[in-house]
């Protein structure tokens, strides 16, 4: 058995880049695996964030609603301007396509009626939305309705640090990733073929997704996340005029600088009496020296970056842990 190591240190590999210059009003640099942040400039600054609040309408519908129900269009398409899918009151569309045209067209009228449809009506969907920025620690987040629409009042805000988060939450949706990373979609329904708005998707081999945003209030908004030798980054930026261009050469920069780092190899520890089971080879994603610890909380060992838990395992079951473990590793060489 290996013996626990109490206090671990690894130094990143950090390679010499020319740094990409930022203009705007705030960005972030997230690894999305253990949401740890690599650089920004007012992370925690809040404003309208437009329609990059989009995101937070899909998900929430995404987890709530069936992708093949179909839904009558009323009224609440007149309570939606600006960028829209073009549907009409009385046309009937399923909520796959409606969330395709909230995601690649940034349709105000389609995150209407997926309120409408999935909450009940707008008023309890904007709640649920709420309490999911709640689960998801988005402490500086607060949405008034599902589009992003901000010309009668302060619309929803938050800050690059929060809508960072929410993309780290998202990227774990195969449903979302699936909608997020197509260039074009053809409606189910026949009515046309429509087009990515997040121009990143064409102009950047690694970009899987993101979402654009703009108001008058808000200026520029962008959230994208792309992925490069098991890498996968967020970039947000708030009121940056060259913000494709900036999140592309930011990506390129940061997947110079950084790399994943063995933090724990897989094994057997001993720690304070019991035995754990670390089933997997522990990597983390970091800008500098920073310090690993094993910290024991009940039967529970955590494995911390700078005290933070990014991973953890319970010393109960460990021998049943043990047999399936021992089983795998025979049938790795075996197949081996």
């Amino acid at each position: 058995m290996k013996k626990c190591v109490f206090f671990l240190c690894f130094l990143l590999c950090i390679v010499q880049v020319r740094a990409v210059n930022f203009q705007g009003k705030a960005y972030i640099v997230m690894e999305s695996t253990h949401q740890n942040v690599l650089e920004g400039k007012n992370t925690e600054y809040v404003q309208s964030v437009a329609s990059i609040s989009k995101i937070m309408t899909a998900i929430v519908a995404i987890e709530n609603g069936n992708l093949d129900d179909e839904y009558e269009i009323g009224e609440e398409v007149n309570e939606a301007w600006g960028s829209g899918i073009y549907i009409h009151i009385g046309d009937r569309i399923n909520l796959r396509d409606l969330l395709h045209g909230l995601l690649l067209r940034s349709g105000n009228d389609a995150a209407n009626v997926i309120a409408k449809n999935v909450g009940g009506s707008i008023e309890e969907f904007v709640e649920m939305m709420n309490q999911k920025a709640q689960e998801l620690h988005m402490t500086k987040t607060h949405f008034s309705n599902p589009t992003g629409l901000d010309e009668e009042d302060n619309g929803n805000q938050s800050c690059v640090y929060d809508m960072a988060l929410l993309m780290a939450y998202c990227s774990q949706n195969p449903i979302f990733n699936d909608i997020v990373m197509k260039e074009t979609y053809h409606r189910e329904d026949g009515g046309g073929t429509w087009h990515n708005k997040n121009r990143l998707l064409n102009e950047y081999e690694y970009c899987v997704g993101g979402k654009t945003g703009y108001t008058k209030k808000a200026k520029r908004t962008l959230v994208t996340r792309a992925i490069k030798d098991d890498i996968s980054l967020i970039i947000v930026t708030f009121n940056c005029g060259n913000d494709f261009e900036f999140h592309q050469q930011k990506y390129e920069e940061c997947f110079e600088k950084y790399q994943n780092v063995l933090v724990l190899s897989k094994g057997i520890y001993q720690y304070h009496g019991h035995s754990f089971l670390i089933d997997q080879d522990i990597y983390y994603c970091g800008k500098e020296s920073q310090n690993v610890s094993l910290q024991s909380q009940g039967d529970i060992l955590k494995v911390c970056i700078d005290q933070t838990p990014i991973y953890q395992v319970s010393h109960k079951g460990f021998w049943t842990t043990i047999v399936e473990y021992t089983r795998m590793l025979i049938g790795e060489c075996f197949n081996g």
